[in-house]
């Protein structure tokens, strides 16, 4: 089974930020196995997902009992060696790994949020199982147990925002060919939080006195507010997750989004509007073919 079309902004933190419950938990998902690598974190969100879609009667999220109330009774932990850490030195004195809760309860409570909010009529009445009312408040409270009050992973299906590549050092990309079918076959960036603050903010500055304080704008601006929830020693990862599993080998070698889009940022800043055209109708082209791919039933 492939894994899902799904690409990934993370957040890794030193396990000395963490507090509390929370610390206590994390730990514990680490000396008991719960520590997942990138492949294996999307195979646990399909299984939980499937899991949940698949008993009767239908749970709302991954861990409720028939009463819609419980917790998941495993933490799922991804985790990052110091040593692959950009900036390194300045965290975790002990070398404990920086380590990505997946959030999978209130992540999967935020989807319903958002399905909540951009659907409407016999679609919502079709898709859920229980009153929109109740739903809502299950899923506030899913929301209101995270520590950080945000997760450490946000997700795009079948496509990667092009903001999220404003993040990026183009040239600390590493790629991975394997067979398409292959867990290990991968595309990512790691970078320093501090690097990714910075970068959000000077894009979401020239974007907005450009193009406006919508579209790109908005989800910089959302993607900044999402980032100063977390500890300054973190660090970011951009995945393309499952996703490379559609891309030939040459279309992963060959692609160079994180380029056009901090090409396209430059443009715009000194006023040359065409090659930031030029640069951006080369991001639709790929990544619009790539999502049409959804449709393809």
């Amino acid at each position: 089974m492939p894994r899902p079309f799904v690409a990934y902004l993370r957040v890794y933190e030193p396990l000395s930020s963490l507090e509390g419950a929370f610390r206590s938990q994390v730990e514990h998902a680490l000396r008991n196995g719960g520590g997942l690598t990138r492949s294996q974190a999307a195979d646990r969100e399909r299984e939980l997902w499937l899991r949940t879609q698949s008993t009767a009667p239908t749970r709302l999220l991954p861990g409720d009992n028939a009463e819609g109330e419980g917790a998941l009774r495993r933490l799922d932990v991804i985790t990052l060696p110091v040593a692959d850490a950009p900036g390194r030195d300045a965290v975790d004195s002990d070398e404990s790994p920086l380590v990505c809760p997946l959030d999978l309860r209130p992540r999967a409570a935020a989807g319903v949020m958002g399905f909540l909010a951009h659907s409407v009529g016999p679609l919502v009445d079709e898709a859920l199982p229980l009153p929109v009312e109740v739903v809502r408040a299950r899923a506030s409270a899913a929301l209101s147990n995270l520590p950080r009050r945000a997760a450490h992973v946000v997700s795009s299906t079948w496509t990667v925002p092009l903001p999220w590549f404003a993040l990026v050092d183009p040239g600390a990309r590493k790629v991975v060919l394997k067979e398409r079918g292959d867990a290990e076959r991968s595309v990512h960036w790691l970078i320093s939080m501090s690097d990714a603050r910075r970068r959000a903010e000077e894009a979401h500055a020239v974007v907005t006195a450009t193009l406006g304080e919508e579209g790109p704008a908005r989800i910089l601006r959302d993607t900044s507010r999402w980032l100063a929830h977390f500890d300054d020693n973190s660090v970011i990862e951009l995945d393309y997750g499952g996703i490379v599993q559609l891309l030939e080998d040459t279309e992963l070698t060959e692609d160079t989004s994180a380029e056009d889009v901090q090409v396209a940022l430059s443009a715009l800043e000194t006023g040359n509007a065409e090659l930031a055209a030029e640069r951006y109708a080369k991001l639709r082209e790929f990544w619009s073919d790539l999502a049409s791919r959804e449709q393809h039933n």
